[in-house]
C-alpha cells in the first residue's frame, strides 16, 4: 500500500482529506498531536515511532528526524540502488507528505516580545520533512496548504496519483511556503537584536491581491502584504464601496495615509498623483474638508481624500459633488455613507486611526537590480528650537503655521514648495528641477489667498537667494527652510531687505 504522513498544526478540513486517502487505498502515518486528533474521530493511522523505531524524545522537538522517514521521502523510485537501499534497511517509501508548520507568526502576532513561546514555535521537522518530499517531486507529493487538498484527492480518485504538473507545483509552494516561514524567523531574530542592515535582507510578504494592470494599462501588476500585518496601512484597510483598487490607487492612498497620520485636530488631505493638493484642518471635519477643498479646487478632480474624523452628513454631501476617486476615513455616518454610495465606482474605505503612530521604522523600494531600504521620515521636531535668522522674529501665531506648513512640504515630491495659510495649504509646487520654478509654481497657485499670515516652506535649503527675492516680491511674509547652504547668507540678506521673517530647522525633507 502507498504510504501518506500526516504531521499538521492546523487540523481544519484534515479529516475527509485523511479518509479519502484511506479509500483511495493509503496507509496513514502521523505524529503524537496528529494521530491523536485522527484517532479520535475513527480514522486510524501507524505511529510514527513504528516507522522510526525510536520514541518521541525532547519534549517533541525530535520525532520525525530519522533515515527511516527522510530516506523514504527521498529515495528515487526508478533508481535501483535506491530502491535496494530501502530493502536493505527495510525502509518503506513514503508516497505522500501532507505538513503544516508551527503557528510561529501566529504567535509572534499575540505577543512579539514572548521570546520564549515564539523559539518553541520554530518548526524543525516540518519544513525538513516539507523540504524532502518537495525535493523528490517526481515520486512524492507534497501538501502544506489546506486550499490543495481537494485538488489532490480528486487526482488521486481520478488516476490513482497526481500528475506530475501538480507534484511540481505543490513542490514549487512548498518552497516558498519554508522560505517564508525562515524569512518571518529571521526578521523576527533581526528586531529581538535590533539589526536593522543585515547582511542578507529577507523580507515576508504574501499576495493580497492581483491588479487589473500596473501603472499603465499593457502593465500587470500584483500587490503583496507584509506577513506581519501593520493596522495603518493600506493593505488594512476594508472596502465598503466601489470597484476594485487600482495600482496607482494603492500608491495614492498610501501617501495620503502618511499625511493624514501626521495631524491630530480634523483635517482633511485632498491628493493627486502622490502630491498633496490640499490640506485643510478646523474645528470640525466639515470645516477641515472646505479648506483642503478651497487650497485647489481644480486639481481634487479624480483624486483621493483622507480625513482623519468619521464623516458625517455635512462633509458627504459636499464630497458628493465631486469626481473623487477614494475617500478614506475611520468611518461614515449611515446617512453620510448612503450619499457617497450613490456614484457607484467611488471607492469607500475605513481604516483603525486609533494605530496610526504603530508604523515600521523601515521602508523600502525597488531599483533596477536591487533595492533601497531607510528608515521612515518620522522626525519629530520642536519648532521652538528652530533658528530665527532673520532680524525680524515671528510671533507665537506665525510659528504655528510655520509648523503647520513643514509638516505638510515633507510629503511633497522635491524639489518642493509649499505655501500655508493657518489652516490650509494654498498653494504647491511639487517635483521640479530646480527650486525657483518650484516657488513660482506654489505662489502661482495660491494667488488672492495669500495674506500677511502666509508661510512659504521650503523642503531644502535655497541655493541661491532668488526665491527669496521672488516670495517677497509676491507678498510672502515668512519662510521656513532647513537651511545649509554655502550660500545661506545670501538668503538670510534678502530676506532682512524686505522684512520677511525666515526661520531655519536644521532638517531637510526630500521625497524622490
Amino acid at each position: 500500500m502507498k504510504k501518506a504522513l500526516i504531521s499538521v498544526s492546523d487540523k481544519t478540513n484534515l479529516v475527509p482529506f485523511a479518509q479519502a486517502l484511506i479509500e483511495n487505498g493509503y496507509e496513514i502515518i502521523s505524529t503524537g498531536g496528529t494521530r491523536n486528533f485522527l484517532k479520535q474521530v475513527g480514522v486510524q493511522t501507524i505511529d510514527i515511532q513504528e516507522v522510526t523505531h525510536f520514541p518521541e524524545i525532547l519534549d517533541g522537538r525530535v520525532k520525525t528526524l530519522h533515515p527511516n522517514v527522510h530516506a523514504g521521502l527521498l529515495a528515487k523510485r526508478d533508481h535501483a540502488d535506491h530502491m535496494q537501499t530501502l530493502a536493505d534497511h527495510g525502509i518503506d517509501p513514503i508516497d505522500l507528505v501532507c505538513v503544516n508548520l508551527y503557528p510561529f507568526k501566529e504567535t509572534i502576532l499575540k505577543d512579539q516580545d514572548d521570546f520564549e513561546g515564539a523559539i518553541e514555535q520554530i518548526d524543525i521537522g516540518g519544513p525538513s520533512m516539507l523540504r524532502a518530499a518537495a525535493k523528490n517531486f517526481k515520486d512524492v507529493t507534497v501538501v502544506t496548504d489546506i486550499n490543495d487538498y481537494q485538488k489532490v484527492i480528486d487526482e488521486i480518485q481520478a488516476n490513482g496519483e497526481t500528475s506530475l504538473a501538480t507534484r511540481k507545483e505543490l513542490a514549487a509552494k512548498v518552497f516558498r511556503e519554508t522560505a517564508a516561514y525562515d524569512a518571518l524567523i529571521a526578521q523576527y531574530f533581526d528586531y529581538q537584536t535590533d539589526d536593522s542592515a543585515p547582511q542578507t535582507l529577507t523580507l515576508p510578504y504574501q499576495l493580497k491581491q492581483t491588479m487589473r494592470y500596473g501603472e499603465n494599462s499593457h502593465q500587470k501588476a500584483w500587490f503583496y502584504e507584509d506577513v506581519i500585518p501593520k493596522s495603518f496601512s493600506i493593505s488594512q484597510a476594508k472596502q465598503l464601496h466601489g470597484k476594485q483598487l487600482s495600482y496607482n490607487n494603492i500608491k495614492d492612498a498610501d501617501a495620503a495615509l502618511r499625511i493624514i497620520r501626521e495631524f491630530d485636530e480634523p483635517t482633511a488631505v485632498g491628493l493627486k498623483h502622490m502630491n498633496p493638493c490640499g490640506i485643510g484642518r478646523g474645528k470640525t471635519i466639515e470645516e477641515a474638508w472646505d479648506r483642503a477643498y478651497e487650497a485647489d479646487p481644480v486639481s481634487i478632480f479624480g483624486g483621493i481624500v483622507a480625513l482623519n474624523r468619521k464623516v458625517d452628513l455635512a462633509t458627504a454631501q459636499k464630497l458628493h459633488q465631486l469626481f473623487l476617486e477614494i475617500i478614506i476615513a475611520p468611518a461614515f455616518d449611515d446617512d453620510a455613507y448612503d450619499v457617497l454610495a450613490k456614484k457607484k465606482n467611488v471607492r469607500l474605505l475605513t481604516l483603525d486611526f486609533d494605530h496610526r503612530s504603530e508604523q515600521p521604522r523601515l521602508e523600502t523600494v525597488s531599483v533596477m537590480g536591487g533595492m533601497l531600504m531607510q528608515e521612515q521620515d518620522d522626525l519629530k521636531e520642536d519648532p521652538t528650537q528652530w533658528k530665527i535668522v532673520t532680524q525680524k522674529k515671528p510671533t507665537a501665531d506665525e510659528l504655528k503655521t510655520m509648523a503647520f506648513a513643514w509638516k505638510a512640504v515633507k510629503f511633497v515630491k522635491s524639489n518642493a514648495i509649499l505655501v500655508a495659510n493657518p489652516n490650509q495649504t494654498i498653494g504647491v509646487g511639487a517635483g521640479q528641477p530646480n527650486r525657483i520654478d518650484a516657488v513660482k509654481i506654489a505662489i502661482g497657485h495660491a494667488k488672492d489667498k495669500l495674506n500677511d499670515q502666509s508661510v512659504l516652506a521650503s523642503d531644502a535649503f535655497f541655493p541661491m537667494d532668488d526665491s527669496v527675492e521672488y516670495a517677497a516680491q509676491h507678498g510672502i511674509k515668512l519662510i521656513v527652510q532647513p537651511g545649509g547652504s554655502i550660500r545661506d547668507e545670501d538668503s538670510i540678506k534678502m530676506a532682512d531687505k524686505y522684512g520677511i521673517v525666515m526661520v531655519m530647522t536644521g532638517h531637510r525633507h526630500f521625497r524622490h
